[in-house]
C-alpha cells in the first residue's frame, strides 16, 4: 500500500466499509449535537458545575455494566445487529430529551434518564464496531481504515458542535429532533452492511466474558496503551467544563460553546489526515507518549487562558495530542488481538475509554464544585502529565517500541 492520497482513500472501495464509515460518521454528528444542547440546557437550567458532573456519571453507570457482555455478545453474534441495536438506543436518548423539552419540564432528571440510554448504546456499540472494523477491509488497509474513521469522526466532530450551537439557537428541540433523525439514517446504513460474525471461540459461560480482562492483563503493551489512555483523561477532562467557560469566563452563547467544542477536533482532524497520509511507522512508543503529554500541557494553558483565540488554540493542541495517542493506541490493541477474542477485548478497551470520559466529566464537574473552575482545569492538566510520566518508567517496553505487532492471527 502506498503512502500517497490514493492509496490512503482505498479502504472506501470496499462497500460496507463505505457504509460503516458513513454510519459512523452521522452518528458522530448527532453525539457532538446532543453534546452541546444538553450541556448548555443543564447549565442554564441548573447554574452547577455538578450537574453537568451527573451528565457523565448518568452515561458512565449503564455502560461499565454493561460493556464486557457487550463484548461477549459482539464475538457470539452478528456484530451487525449488535450495532443497530445499540444505535436504537441511541435513538430513543434523542427522544426522550425531545419529548422532556417540548413538555417544559424544569427537572432535570429526565436528562440523566435520557443519557443512561446513551450510555446503554455506548456499551455495545463500543466493542462491536472497534471489532467489526477489521473485517470490513483487507489486513493490509487495517491502518488506512482507522486513519479514515479517525478523520470522518474528527470531521464530525467539528461540524456537530457547530451545527448543534447554530440550531440550538432556534430551541434545543430542533437539535434533538435532527439527531433523531440522524439515528435513524443510521440505523437504515448499518442495516445494509453483510452479516458479520467473529471466529467463534471455544469457551463459554462466565468465563468467557473474562476472557478479554484476561488477555489485557496478560499483554503488557496492550494494558499499558489502554491504561495510559484511562489515567490521562480521567484527569484531563477540561471539556466537561466547556458550559461553564462558555458562560462564566469567556461570555459566549451557545454558538461560541458549539465553537469551543469543536476546537479539540479541528486539531485532531488535521492530525489523522496527517496520518492517513504519512501513518506512523517508527518510533511508536515516543508519539504515544509524546501524544499524552501535549494533551495534558494543553490543558494547563487552556485553564489560564481568558482569551477566546488562546482558548481555541490550545483547545486544538489538545485534541492534536489526543488523536496521536489514540491513534498508536488503537493500533496497538486491535494487531496485538487474535480476531476469536477482539469483541472481548474491545470491550475491556471500551471499558477504560468509557471510565476515563464519562467518569472524567463527573471528577471535573466535582473538582470545579471543590476547587473552583480555573483551579479544577490547570490541575488536572498536570495530573496527566505526571500519569504520562509515570507510564513512561512502569511500562518501559512501551516507551521503547519502535515498529507496530505483526497482525494476531
Amino acid at each position: 500500500m502506498s503512502d500517497g492520497t490514493h492509496g490512503s482513500l482505498a479502504a472506501l472501495r470496499e462497500r460496507d466499509f463505505a457504509r460503516f464509515a458513513a454510519a459512523r460518521f452521522l452518528a458522530t454528528l448527532a453525539w457532538q449535537m446532543l453534546g452541546v444542547a444538553v450541556g448548555y440546557q443543564v447549565y442554564a437550567l441548573t447554574a452547577d458545575p455538578l450537574a453537568l458532573g451527573f451528565v457523565g456519571l448518568a452515561q458512565f453507570l449503564p455502560f461499565i455494566a454493561q460493556v464486557l457482555p457487550a463484548g461477549q455478545l459482539a464475538d457470539r453474534a452478528d456484530r451487525r445487529r449488535v450495532l443497530m441495536g445499540a444505535y436504537v438506543a441511541e435513538a430513543l436518548c434523542a427522544a426522550v430529551l425531545l419529548a422532556f423539552t417540548l413538555s417544559g419540564n424544569a427537572h432535570i432528571w429526565p436528562i440523566y434518564a435520557a443519557m443512561a440510554l446513551l450510555g446503554s448504546g455506548r456499551a455495545f456499540w463500543m466493542p462491536a464496531s472497534q471489532a467489526i472494523t477489521p473485517s470490513l477491509v483487507p489486513t493490509a488497509l487495517f491502518p488506512s481504515a482507522i486513519a479514515i474513521n479517525s478523520t470522518l469522526f474528527q470531521t464530525a466532530v467539528i461540524g456537530g458542535p457547530a451545527l448543534g450551537g447554530l440550531l440550538y439557537v432556534a430551541g434545543p428541540a430542533v437539535v434533538y429532533g435532527t439527531s433523531l433523525a440522524m439515528f435513524l439514517c443510521v440505523i437504515a446504513l448499518i442495516a445494509t452492511i453483510r452479516p458479520r460474525r467473529a471466529q467463534a471461540s471455544e469457551s463459554v459461560g462466565g468465563r468467557e466474558v473474562l476472557e478479554g480482562l484476561r488477555f489485557v492483563l496478560r499483554q503488557r503493551v496492550v494494558l499499558g496503551a489502554i491504561s495510559l489512555d484511562l489515567f490521562a483523561v480521567l484527569f484531563g477532562g477540561a471539556t466537561a467544563l466547556l458550559p461553564m467557560v462558555a458562560a462564566d469566563v469567556l461570555h459566549v452563547g451557545p454558538i461560541g460553546l458549539g465553537v469551543l467544542r469543536s476546537a479539540p477536533a479541528v486539531g485532531a482532524a488535521l492530525t489523522a489526515g496527517a496520518l492517513a497520509l504519512r501513518p506512523v511507522r517508527q518510533h511508536v512508543g515516543r508519539w504515544l507518549f509524546g501524544g499524552v503529554a501535549l494533551f495534558g500541557a494543553a490543558t494547563v494553558v487552556f485553564g489560564v487562558s481568558r482569551s477566546l483565540p488562546l482558548s481555541l488554540g490550545a483547545l486544538a493542541l489538545l485534541g492534536a495530542g489526543d488523536m496521536l495517542s489514540v491513534y498508536v493506541r488503537h493500533l496497538l490493541v486491535q494487531l496485538e488481538t487474535p480476531d476469536a477474542i477482539r469483541g472481548k477485548v474491545s470491550a475491556v478497551n471500551s471499558m477504560f475509554i468509557g471510565a476515563s470520559n464519562e467518569l472524567g466529566e463527573f471528577e471535573s464537574g466535582v473538582t470545579a464544585r471543590w476547587l473552583g473552575l480555573v483551579p479544577a482545569i490547570v490541575v488536572g492538566g498536570i495530573a496527566t502529565l505526571l500519569v504520562c510520566a509515570a507510564f513512561m518508567r512502569l511500562f518501559p517496553e512501551m516507551r521503547k517500541m519502535d515498529r507496530f505487532p505483526e497482525p494476531a492471527a
